[in-house]
């Protein structure tokens, strides 16, 4: 009989595994936001424990200014944060291991990332955190009006059949929501690999009288030729539609000001 080998220190083996492996973090693609999920959240957003998320801007008064609607794996969230180090972001996940799994990987970001000697902004990743949140339900409980000034909508759950068309992010219920919380100037980013699904957002964007389209060009223009890049390429759904050689269809709108006169 072969001799068996000792088991060695679980704790150990443990501390060789990359941190933050998604296979300890497994969940369903998707979530029914319409089920009663076991969720807490601010009666306003002044209720909010701001600095708990982002200590480094502790009594700052700072608000996030971008929100990523349905973040997953927070790839978008942590392409843009060295890059806009002082503009708070915030994800938003319904799906409970997913969301652990993002809070994970900031944590562990912004203690293995060394800073950089030659910024005056707080230390690395610093400026991005994440909640679990309905956002179809509570998205005002947590944005005071006109604070955002990026919401992302990143390969969104198509809901494929009729009948579940009520549960798309993008709706014109929804749109009055994201106009109240959106700045005037800000900009809605939506991107998908289902044409029929880009064909709704676009139309029931166009539909709402405060936003109006933008296009990709004149964002570049703009200086936000990182954001796009990033929208394109950080999620791991567009590097998989990118393995696939699919399509992917971007279309953008700008919240607008609306005279009262």
């Amino acid at each position: 009989m072969p001799k068996r080998k000792r088991a060695g220190d679980p704790s150990a083996a443990a501390s060789k595994q990359p941190q933050n492996d998604k296979r300890h973090y497994r969940q369903r693609a998707h979530a029914n936001p319409f089920s009663d999920h076991a969720l807490s959240y601010p009666a306003s957003p002044d209720q909010f424990d701001w600095d708990a998320h982002y200590p480094a801007f502790a009594g700052s008064g700072k608000t996030p200014e971008f929100a990523d609607v349905g973040c997953g794996f927070g790839g978008l969230l942590i392409a843009l944060a060295p890059l806009y180090p002082d503009t708070l972001m915030l994800g938003m996940e319904i799906r409970v291991q997913v969301s652990q799994y993002v809070h994970d990987r900031i944590v562990a970001l912004r203690s293995t990332t060394p800073p950089d000697p030659n910024s005056s902004s707080p230390g690395p990743y610093q400026n991005v955190s994440i909640v679990r949140a309905n956002s179809m339900k509570f998205m005002p409980n947590y944005f005071p009006k006109h604070s955002l000034s990026a919401l992302f909508f990143l390969f969104p759950d198509p809901h494929f059949k009729a009948r579940k068309h009520k549960a798309r992010i993008i709706s014109p219920t929804l749109l009055a929501e994201y106009a109240y919380i959106l700045r005037p100037g800000g900009i809605v980013y939506t991107i998908t690999d289902v044409r029929d699904l880009h064909d709704w957002m676009r139309t029931h964007l166009e539909q709402f009288p405060l936003f109006e389209p933008v296009s990709e060009q004149e964002l570049r223009e703009e200086g936000k030729g990182p954001i796009l890049d990033a929208v394109y390429t950080s999620t791991e759904e567009g590097k998989k539609v990118e393995r696939n050689k699919g399509d992917k269809w971007l279309v953008c709108f700008r919240r607008i000001q609306v005279s009262r006169d």
